[in-house]
Protein backbone atom coordinates (compact mmCIF):
# COMPACT_ATOMS: atom_id res chain seq x y z
CA UNK A 1 0.00 0.00 0.00
CA UNK A 2 1.37 3.40 -0.98
CA UNK A 3 1.72 5.96 1.77
CA UNK A 4 -0.16 9.25 1.27
CA UNK A 5 2.03 11.92 -0.34
CA UNK A 6 0.08 14.91 0.95
CA UNK A 7 -0.25 16.32 -2.58
CA UNK A 8 -3.94 17.16 -3.12
CA UNK A 9 -3.58 16.56 -6.87
CA UNK A 10 -2.11 13.04 -6.59
CA UNK A 11 -3.44 11.75 -3.26
CA UNK A 12 -7.24 11.34 -2.96
CA UNK A 13 -7.19 11.59 0.85
CA UNK A 14 -5.15 14.76 0.78
CA UNK A 15 -7.39 16.18 -1.92
CA UNK A 16 -10.52 15.51 0.18
CA UNK A 17 -8.89 17.16 3.21
CA UNK A 18 -7.92 20.15 1.06
CA UNK A 19 -11.45 20.51 -0.31
CA UNK A 20 -12.98 20.18 3.16
CA UNK A 21 -10.65 22.90 4.48
CA UNK A 22 -11.56 25.21 1.58
CA UNK A 23 -15.27 24.53 2.21
CA UNK A 24 -14.89 25.44 5.89
CA UNK A 25 -13.09 28.64 4.93
CA UNK A 26 -15.91 29.61 2.57
CA UNK A 27 -18.40 29.18 5.41
CA UNK A 28 -16.51 31.63 7.64
CA UNK A 29 -17.25 35.37 7.59
CA UNK A 30 -14.93 37.43 5.39
CA UNK A 31 -12.88 38.77 8.31
CA UNK A 32 -12.38 35.29 9.83
CA UNK A 33 -11.47 33.80 6.48
CA UNK A 34 -8.96 36.59 5.91
CA UNK A 35 -7.48 36.04 9.39
CA UNK A 36 -6.96 32.35 8.67
CA UNK A 37 -5.21 33.10 5.38
CA UNK A 38 -3.09 35.79 7.00
CA UNK A 39 -2.06 33.36 9.73
CA UNK A 40 -0.86 30.93 7.09
CA UNK A 41 1.55 33.44 5.55
CA UNK A 42 5.07 32.00 5.74
CA UNK A 43 6.55 35.50 6.23
CA UNK A 44 3.90 36.88 8.59
CA UNK A 45 6.50 38.01 11.16
CA UNK A 46 8.25 40.19 8.59
CA UNK A 47 4.94 41.75 7.51
CA UNK A 48 4.18 42.53 11.17
CA UNK A 49 7.61 44.21 11.45
CA UNK A 50 6.72 46.41 8.47
CA UNK A 51 3.39 47.47 9.97
CA UNK A 52 5.04 48.21 13.34
CA UNK A 53 7.60 50.35 11.49
CA UNK A 54 4.73 52.40 10.03
CA UNK A 55 3.22 52.87 13.50
CA UNK A 56 0.12 50.89 12.52
CA UNK A 57 -0.66 53.16 9.55
CA UNK A 58 -4.28 52.72 8.47
CA UNK A 59 -3.54 52.83 4.72
CA UNK A 60 0.16 52.13 4.07
CA UNK A 61 1.59 52.66 0.61
CA UNK A 62 3.34 49.59 -0.81
CA UNK A 63 6.47 50.05 -2.91
CA UNK A 64 8.60 47.62 -4.89
CA UNK A 65 12.17 48.23 -5.93
CA UNK A 66 15.70 48.37 -4.63
CA UNK A 67 18.33 50.68 -3.15
CA UNK A 68 22.10 50.29 -3.61
CA UNK A 69 24.80 52.14 -1.65
CA UNK A 70 28.05 52.48 -3.60
CA UNK A 71 31.52 53.72 -2.66
CA UNK A 72 31.82 56.90 -4.72
CA UNK A 73 35.55 56.42 -5.17
CA UNK A 74 35.99 52.75 -5.96
CA UNK A 75 32.52 51.90 -7.18
CA UNK A 76 32.25 48.98 -4.75
CA UNK A 77 28.76 48.01 -3.59
CA UNK A 78 28.62 48.65 0.15
CA UNK A 79 25.01 47.69 0.70
CA UNK A 80 22.13 46.47 -1.40
CA UNK A 81 18.47 46.21 -0.39
CA UNK A 82 15.66 44.80 -2.50
CA UNK A 83 12.01 44.06 -1.84
CA UNK A 84 12.28 40.71 -3.61
CA UNK A 85 12.57 38.90 -0.28
CA UNK A 86 9.85 40.94 1.45
CA UNK A 87 6.27 39.64 1.92
CA UNK A 88 4.59 39.96 -1.46
CA UNK A 89 7.87 41.45 -2.80
CA UNK A 90 6.86 44.87 -1.51
CA UNK A 91 7.63 47.27 1.33
CA UNK A 92 5.05 49.18 3.41
CA UNK A 93 5.61 52.90 4.12
CA UNK A 94 3.43 55.46 5.88
CA UNK A 95 0.60 57.12 3.96
CA UNK A 96 1.42 60.43 5.77
CA UNK A 97 -2.19 61.60 5.73
CA UNK A 98 -2.56 64.47 8.20
CA UNK A 99 -6.29 63.85 8.82
CA UNK A 100 -7.24 61.85 11.89
CA UNK A 101 -10.38 60.66 10.09
CA UNK A 102 -8.18 58.93 7.49
CA UNK A 103 -5.17 57.70 9.49
CA UNK A 104 -4.74 58.18 13.23
CA UNK A 105 -1.05 57.16 13.48
CA UNK A 106 0.09 59.35 10.57
CA UNK A 107 -2.00 62.32 11.70
CA UNK A 108 -0.44 62.06 15.15
CA UNK A 109 3.05 62.09 13.64
CA UNK A 110 2.12 65.10 11.50
CA UNK A 111 0.74 66.93 14.54
CA UNK A 112 3.96 66.19 16.41
CA UNK A 113 5.99 67.64 13.55
CA UNK A 114 3.76 70.72 13.56
CA UNK A 115 4.28 71.15 17.30
CA UNK A 116 8.07 71.19 16.88
CA UNK A 117 7.86 73.41 13.79
CA UNK A 118 5.74 76.04 15.55
CA UNK A 119 7.60 75.86 18.85
CA UNK A 120 10.98 76.28 17.14
CA UNK A 121 9.76 79.59 15.73
CA UNK A 122 8.79 80.73 19.23
CA UNK A 123 11.52 79.38 21.48
CA UNK A 124 14.36 78.47 19.13
CA UNK A 125 15.84 75.15 18.07
CA UNK A 126 15.82 73.27 14.76
CA UNK A 127 18.19 75.89 13.32
CA UNK A 128 16.38 78.88 14.89
CA UNK A 129 18.34 80.83 17.55
CA UNK A 130 16.94 80.99 21.09
CA UNK A 131 17.09 84.79 20.85
CA UNK A 132 13.73 84.77 19.03
CA UNK A 133 12.18 84.66 22.51
CA UNK A 134 13.13 88.33 22.86
CA UNK A 135 11.47 89.34 19.57
CA UNK A 136 7.91 90.74 19.56
CA UNK A 137 5.62 87.68 19.31
CA UNK A 138 1.84 87.36 19.17
CA UNK A 139 -0.81 84.67 18.95
CA UNK A 140 -3.71 86.02 16.90
CA UNK A 141 -7.07 84.66 15.73
CA UNK A 142 -8.68 86.15 12.60
CA UNK A 143 -12.30 85.20 12.02
CA UNK A 144 -14.85 85.44 9.24
CA UNK A 145 -17.62 88.07 9.38
CA UNK A 146 -21.23 87.24 10.15
CA UNK A 147 -23.29 85.80 7.31
CA UNK A 148 -26.39 85.60 9.48
CA UNK A 149 -27.19 84.67 13.09
CA UNK A 150 -26.48 81.04 14.03
CA UNK A 151 -27.11 79.00 17.16
CA UNK A 152 -24.19 79.20 19.59
CA UNK A 153 -23.13 77.49 22.80
CA UNK A 154 -24.47 79.01 26.01
CA UNK A 155 -27.16 81.71 26.02
CA UNK A 156 -28.24 82.01 22.39
CA UNK A 157 -29.34 85.48 21.23
CA UNK A 158 -31.64 86.04 24.20
CA UNK A 159 -31.71 89.82 23.78
CA UNK A 160 -33.04 89.74 20.23
CA UNK A 161 -36.77 90.16 19.69
CA UNK A 162 -39.12 90.01 16.74
CA UNK A 163 -39.09 87.82 13.64
CA UNK A 164 -37.41 87.90 10.23
CA UNK A 165 -39.37 88.30 6.95
CA UNK A 166 -39.62 84.50 6.79
CA UNK A 167 -41.27 84.22 10.20
CA UNK A 168 -38.25 82.94 12.17
CA UNK A 169 -37.41 84.54 15.51
CA UNK A 170 -34.34 86.80 15.63
CA UNK A 171 -33.43 85.32 19.00
CA UNK A 172 -33.23 81.68 20.06
CA UNK A 173 -33.41 82.23 23.82
CA UNK A 174 -32.15 78.74 24.71
CA UNK A 175 -28.98 77.77 26.56
CA UNK A 176 -27.19 75.30 24.27
CA UNK A 177 -24.68 72.81 25.74
CA UNK A 178 -21.33 72.45 23.96
CA UNK A 179 -22.36 69.21 22.25
CA UNK A 180 -25.72 70.48 20.96
CA UNK A 181 -26.10 69.57 17.27
CA UNK A 182 -27.86 72.88 16.61
CA UNK A 183 -24.73 74.94 17.31
CA UNK A 184 -23.58 76.56 14.06
CA UNK A 185 -26.94 76.13 12.31
CA UNK A 186 -28.60 79.37 11.09
CA UNK A 187 -31.63 80.72 12.88
CA UNK A 188 -33.17 81.38 9.47
CA UNK A 189 -31.70 79.50 6.47
CA UNK A 190 -33.53 81.83 4.07
CA UNK A 191 -31.86 84.93 5.50
CA UNK A 192 -28.40 83.36 5.69
CA UNK A 193 -25.85 84.64 3.16
CA UNK A 194 -24.67 81.33 1.71
CA UNK A 195 -23.08 82.98 -1.32
CA UNK A 196 -21.03 85.35 0.82
CA UNK A 197 -20.02 82.45 3.10
CA UNK A 198 -18.70 80.28 0.24
CA UNK A 199 -16.95 83.20 -1.46
CA UNK A 200 -15.30 84.16 1.83
CA UNK A 201 -13.99 80.62 2.32
CA UNK A 202 -12.63 80.54 -1.22
CA UNK A 203 -10.93 83.93 -0.75
CA UNK A 204 -9.53 83.17 2.73
CA UNK A 205 -5.95 82.44 1.49
CA UNK A 206 -5.97 85.70 -0.50
CA UNK A 207 -7.32 87.59 2.52
CA UNK A 208 -4.45 86.21 4.62
CA UNK A 209 -1.89 87.38 2.04
CA UNK A 210 -3.51 90.81 1.94
CA UNK A 211 -3.33 90.94 5.74
CA UNK A 212 0.40 90.14 5.72
CA UNK A 213 1.04 92.82 3.08
CA UNK A 214 -0.97 95.30 5.13
CA UNK A 215 1.19 94.53 8.17
CA UNK A 216 4.23 95.83 6.31
CA UNK A 217 2.30 98.88 5.10
CA UNK A 218 1.07 99.77 8.58
CA UNK A 219 4.50 99.16 10.12
CA UNK A 220 5.96 101.51 7.50
CA UNK A 221 3.42 104.20 8.41
CA UNK A 222 4.25 103.87 12.12
CA UNK A 223 8.01 103.94 11.44
CA UNK A 224 7.73 106.88 9.06
CA UNK A 225 9.41 105.11 6.13
CA UNK A 226 8.31 103.98 2.68
CA UNK A 227 6.66 100.66 1.91
CA UNK A 228 9.73 99.45 0.08
CA UNK A 229 12.17 100.62 2.75
CA UNK A 230 10.29 98.88 5.59
CA UNK A 231 11.22 95.42 4.24
CA UNK A 232 14.90 96.34 4.63
CA UNK A 233 14.34 97.19 8.30
CA UNK A 234 12.03 94.49 9.61
CA UNK A 235 10.65 91.10 8.55
CA UNK A 236 7.26 89.67 9.50
CA UNK A 237 7.60 85.94 10.20
CA UNK A 238 4.40 83.99 10.71
CA UNK A 239 2.79 80.54 10.78
CA UNK A 240 -0.96 80.03 10.58
CA UNK A 241 -3.37 77.13 10.72
CA UNK A 242 -6.87 77.11 9.21
CA UNK A 243 -9.77 75.86 11.32
CA UNK A 244 -13.44 75.34 10.49
CA UNK A 245 -15.94 76.84 12.88
CA UNK A 246 -19.16 74.98 13.62
CA UNK A 247 -20.99 77.18 11.11
CA UNK A 248 -18.55 76.05 8.38
CA UNK A 249 -16.55 79.28 8.08
CA UNK A 250 -12.77 79.26 8.03
CA UNK A 251 -10.79 81.20 10.61
CA UNK A 252 -7.05 81.44 11.18
CA UNK A 253 -4.93 80.92 14.27
CA UNK A 254 -1.59 82.62 13.65
CA UNK A 255 1.76 83.06 15.36
CA UNK A 256 3.31 86.36 14.29
CA UNK A 257 6.89 87.44 15.04
CA UNK A 258 8.94 90.52 14.13
CA UNK A 259 12.55 89.87 13.07
CA UNK A 260 15.39 91.93 11.73
CA UNK A 261 15.83 92.20 7.94
CA UNK A 262 17.80 88.92 7.78
CA UNK A 263 15.27 86.85 9.67
CA UNK A 264 15.41 85.27 13.14
CA UNK A 265 19.19 85.63 13.44
CA UNK A 266 18.90 89.43 13.57
CA UNK A 267 16.95 91.48 16.14
CA UNK A 268 14.20 93.87 14.97
CA UNK A 269 14.67 97.64 15.29
CA UNK A 270 14.16 99.15 18.75
CA UNK A 271 10.93 100.84 17.65
CA UNK A 272 9.41 97.45 16.64
CA UNK A 273 7.82 96.57 19.99
CA UNK A 274 5.14 94.09 20.99
CA UNK A 275 2.64 96.89 21.61
CA UNK A 276 3.31 98.24 18.13
CA UNK A 277 2.76 94.79 16.65
CA UNK A 278 -0.52 94.43 18.56
CA UNK A 279 -1.80 97.72 17.14
CA UNK A 280 -0.72 97.03 13.57
CA UNK A 281 -2.24 93.52 13.58
CA UNK A 282 -5.62 95.02 14.45
CA UNK A 283 -5.45 97.91 11.98
CA UNK A 284 -4.01 95.75 9.18
CA UNK A 285 -6.81 93.16 9.54
CA UNK A 286 -9.49 95.85 9.63
CA UNK A 287 -8.13 97.40 6.42
CA UNK A 288 -8.36 94.21 4.33
CA UNK A 289 -11.15 94.38 1.75
CA UNK A 290 -11.42 92.28 -1.41
CA UNK A 291 -14.06 92.23 -4.13
CA UNK A 292 -14.73 89.02 -6.11
CA UNK A 293 -15.42 89.25 -9.87
CA UNK A 294 -18.68 90.99 -10.69
CA UNK A 295 -21.58 88.70 -11.44
CA UNK A 296 -25.31 89.13 -11.89
CA UNK A 297 -25.72 85.86 -9.96
CA UNK A 298 -24.78 87.36 -6.58
CA UNK A 299 -24.48 91.14 -6.99
CA UNK A 300 -22.12 93.26 -4.90
CA UNK A 301 -19.96 91.35 -2.42
CA UNK A 302 -17.13 92.78 -0.33
CA UNK A 303 -14.98 90.34 1.63
CA UNK A 304 -13.43 91.35 4.96
CA UNK A 305 -12.23 89.78 8.18
CA UNK A 306 -14.73 89.64 11.03
CA UNK A 307 -14.81 92.16 13.85
CA UNK A 308 -13.83 89.47 16.38
CA UNK A 309 -10.03 89.54 16.35
CA UNK A 310 -8.03 88.24 19.31
CA UNK A 311 -4.33 88.97 19.70
CA UNK A 312 -2.25 88.00 22.73
CA UNK A 313 1.37 88.56 23.66
CA UNK A 314 3.31 85.36 24.37
CA UNK A 315 5.21 84.74 27.59
CA UNK A 316 7.86 82.32 28.85
CA UNK A 317 5.45 80.69 31.28
CA UNK A 318 4.79 83.18 34.09
CA UNK A 319 1.25 81.84 34.40
CA UNK A 320 -0.45 85.09 33.37
CA UNK A 321 -0.32 84.78 29.61
CA UNK A 322 -0.25 82.19 26.83
CA UNK A 323 2.99 80.20 26.69
CA UNK A 324 5.01 78.97 23.73
CA UNK A 325 4.18 75.33 24.45
CA UNK A 326 0.47 75.99 24.73
CA UNK A 327 0.36 77.84 21.40
CA UNK A 328 2.43 75.18 19.61
CA UNK A 329 0.15 72.43 20.95
CA UNK A 330 -2.98 74.40 20.09
CA UNK A 331 -1.90 74.97 16.49
CA UNK A 332 -0.69 71.37 16.08
CA UNK A 333 -4.03 70.01 17.28
CA UNK A 334 -5.88 71.54 14.35
CA UNK A 335 -3.58 70.14 11.67
CA UNK A 336 -5.15 66.71 12.20
CA UNK A 337 -8.67 68.10 11.75
CA UNK A 338 -10.50 69.32 8.69
CA UNK A 339 -13.96 70.10 7.39
CA UNK A 340 -15.51 67.22 9.39
CA UNK A 341 -15.49 69.53 12.45
CA UNK A 342 -18.22 71.51 10.67
CA UNK A 343 -20.18 68.34 9.89
CA UNK A 344 -19.13 68.12 6.23
CA UNK A 345 -17.35 65.31 4.35
CA UNK A 346 -13.69 64.78 3.49
CA UNK A 347 -14.18 63.46 -0.02
CA UNK A 348 -14.86 65.22 -3.30
CA UNK A 349 -18.33 65.74 -4.73
CA UNK A 350 -18.90 64.64 -8.32
CA UNK A 351 -22.53 65.55 -9.01
CA UNK A 352 -25.73 67.03 -7.63
CA UNK A 353 -26.85 63.46 -6.96
CA UNK A 354 -23.92 63.08 -4.57
CA UNK A 355 -25.00 66.24 -2.74
CA UNK A 356 -28.56 64.95 -2.30
CA UNK A 357 -27.26 61.64 -0.94
CA UNK A 358 -24.97 63.18 1.70
CA UNK A 359 -25.81 62.48 5.34
CA UNK A 360 -25.18 66.04 6.55
CA UNK A 361 -27.18 68.87 8.10
CA UNK A 362 -29.35 71.07 5.85
CA UNK A 363 -26.91 73.95 6.51
CA UNK A 364 -23.87 72.01 5.27
CA UNK A 365 -25.86 70.69 2.30
CA UNK A 366 -26.81 74.26 1.39
CA UNK A 367 -23.16 75.38 1.59
CA UNK A 368 -22.00 72.51 -0.63
CA UNK A 369 -24.83 73.12 -3.11
CA UNK A 370 -24.02 76.84 -3.21
CA UNK A 371 -20.35 76.09 -3.93
CA UNK A 372 -21.44 73.71 -6.70
CA UNK A 373 -23.78 76.32 -8.22
CA UNK A 374 -21.19 79.11 -8.07
CA UNK A 375 -18.61 76.75 -9.55
CA UNK A 376 -20.65 76.68 -12.75
CA UNK A 377 -20.27 80.44 -13.30
CA UNK A 378 -17.62 81.33 -15.94
CA UNK A 379 -16.45 84.37 -13.95
CA UNK A 380 -15.61 82.13 -10.98
CA UNK A 381 -14.05 79.26 -12.94
CA UNK A 382 -10.58 80.12 -11.57
CA UNK A 383 -11.77 79.33 -8.02
CA UNK A 384 -12.57 75.69 -8.95
CA UNK A 385 -15.45 75.73 -6.49
CA UNK A 386 -16.93 72.44 -7.69
CA UNK A 387 -13.66 70.64 -7.03
CA UNK A 388 -13.62 72.13 -3.51
CA UNK A 389 -17.35 72.01 -2.76
CA UNK A 390 -16.78 69.30 -0.14
CA UNK A 391 -14.43 71.77 1.65
CA UNK A 392 -17.21 74.42 1.56
CA UNK A 393 -15.18 76.44 -0.96
CA UNK A 394 -11.87 76.57 0.93
CA UNK A 395 -8.91 75.42 -1.20
CA UNK A 396 -5.95 76.58 0.87
CA UNK A 397 -3.43 74.57 2.85
CA UNK A 398 -4.13 73.58 6.43
CA UNK A 399 -0.89 75.16 7.69
CA UNK A 400 1.39 77.68 6.00
CA UNK A 401 4.37 79.64 7.21
CA UNK A 402 6.80 82.24 5.97
CA UNK A 403 10.18 80.95 4.86
CA UNK A 404 12.14 82.46 7.75
CA UNK A 405 9.74 81.47 10.53
CA UNK A 406 11.38 78.13 11.41
CA UNK A 407 12.26 74.71 10.03
CA UNK A 408 10.23 72.74 7.45
CA UNK A 409 8.33 69.46 7.47
CA UNK A 410 10.89 68.04 5.05
CA UNK A 411 13.78 68.85 7.37
CA UNK A 412 11.96 67.28 10.32
CA UNK A 413 11.32 64.08 8.35
CA UNK A 414 14.95 63.98 7.26
CA UNK A 415 16.08 64.33 10.86
CA UNK A 416 13.73 61.51 11.92
CA UNK A 417 15.03 59.26 9.15
CA UNK A 418 18.62 60.03 10.16
CA UNK A 419 17.78 59.21 13.78
CA UNK A 420 16.22 55.89 12.72
CA UNK A 421 19.29 55.14 10.61
CA UNK A 422 21.54 55.81 13.59
CA UNK A 423 19.48 53.48 15.79
CA UNK A 424 19.59 50.82 13.10
CA UNK A 425 23.38 51.11 12.83
CA UNK A 426 23.68 50.32 16.54
CA UNK A 427 21.81 47.08 15.85
CA UNK A 428 24.28 46.30 13.05
CA UNK A 429 21.67 46.64 10.33
CA UNK A 430 23.66 49.46 8.73
CA UNK A 431 27.32 50.38 8.74
CA UNK A 432 28.85 53.84 8.96
CA UNK A 433 31.33 54.21 6.11
CA UNK A 434 34.30 56.57 6.24
CA UNK A 435 34.31 57.12 2.47
CA UNK A 436 31.84 59.17 0.44
CA UNK A 437 28.91 57.15 -0.80
CA UNK A 438 26.30 57.36 -3.52
CA UNK A 439 22.85 55.82 -3.39
CA UNK A 440 21.02 54.49 -6.44
CA UNK A 441 17.32 53.78 -5.86
CA UNK A 442 14.50 52.57 -8.07
CA UNK A 443 11.00 52.40 -6.57
CA UNK A 444 7.53 51.98 -7.98
CA UNK A 445 4.04 52.13 -6.48
CA UNK A 446 2.34 48.73 -6.28
CA UNK A 447 -0.65 49.30 -4.02
CA UNK A 448 -2.14 50.83 -0.88
CA UNK A 449 -4.26 49.79 2.06
CA UNK A 450 -5.10 46.69 4.07
CA UNK A 451 -7.31 43.68 3.71
CA UNK A 452 -9.97 43.36 6.49
CA UNK A 453 -7.77 41.15 8.68
CA UNK A 454 -4.67 43.25 8.08
CA UNK A 455 -6.65 46.36 9.05
CA UNK A 456 -7.71 44.72 12.30
CA UNK A 457 -4.12 43.84 13.18
CA UNK A 458 -2.84 47.30 12.20
CA UNK A 459 -5.40 48.92 14.51
CA UNK A 460 -4.21 46.70 17.36
CA UNK A 461 -0.58 47.63 16.70
CA UNK A 462 -1.47 51.34 16.65
CA UNK A 463 -3.37 51.00 19.94
CA UNK A 464 -0.45 49.16 21.56
CA UNK A 465 1.98 51.87 20.47
CA UNK A 466 -0.34 54.59 21.77
CA UNK A 467 -0.76 52.78 25.12
CA UNK A 468 2.99 52.32 25.55
CA UNK A 469 3.56 55.97 24.71
CA UNK A 470 0.95 57.05 27.24
CA UNK A 471 2.51 54.92 29.98
CA UNK A 472 5.97 56.31 29.21
CA UNK A 473 4.65 59.89 29.25
CA UNK A 474 2.86 59.48 32.56
CA UNK A 475 5.99 57.97 34.08
CA UNK A 476 8.07 60.88 32.79
CA UNK A 477 5.82 63.74 33.92
CA UNK A 478 4.68 62.13 37.18
CA UNK A 479 1.02 62.93 36.73
CA UNK A 480 -1.20 65.26 34.76
CA UNK A 481 -0.76 68.99 34.31
CA UNK A 482 -2.88 71.48 32.33
CA UNK A 483 -0.11 72.04 29.80
CA UNK A 484 0.74 68.34 29.70
CA UNK A 485 -2.91 67.52 29.05
CA UNK A 486 -2.92 69.95 26.14
CA UNK A 487 0.20 68.41 24.68
CA UNK A 488 -0.96 64.81 25.02
CA UNK A 489 -2.66 64.84 21.65
CA UNK A 490 0.38 66.00 19.72
CA UNK A 491 3.56 64.72 21.41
Amino acid sequence: MTAPTGNPHSDPAARRAHLNREARLRQLPDIDRDLVRLGQMPDLDRWLDQIRATGGCAAPVYLAGHSTTIDAGSGDVLRHYSTVDEPGSRLAVRCRNRRATRCGPCSREHSGDTFHLVRAGLAGGKGVPASVRTHPRLFATLTAPSFGPVHRAGPCHRARRGTCPHGHRHGCGLDHPQDDARIGQPLCPHCYDYVGHVLWNSAAPTLWKAFRDNLYHHLAARAGVGRTAIRKLVRVSAAKVAEYQKRGAIHFHAVIRLDGPDGPHTPPPAWATTDLLLDTVRTAAAAVALTPPESAAYGDVRLRFGAQLDAHELSDGDGSRITDEFVAAYVAKYTSKSVETAGAVDRRINSLTDIRALRVTPHVRALIATAWRLGGLPELAHLRLRAWAHMLGYRGHCLTKTRAYSTTYGELRTARAEHARTLASTRELFTDWDTETAVESVWRYVGQGHSPAQQLIAVGIAEDIATNREIARNSAVGGSHPVHSTLESVR
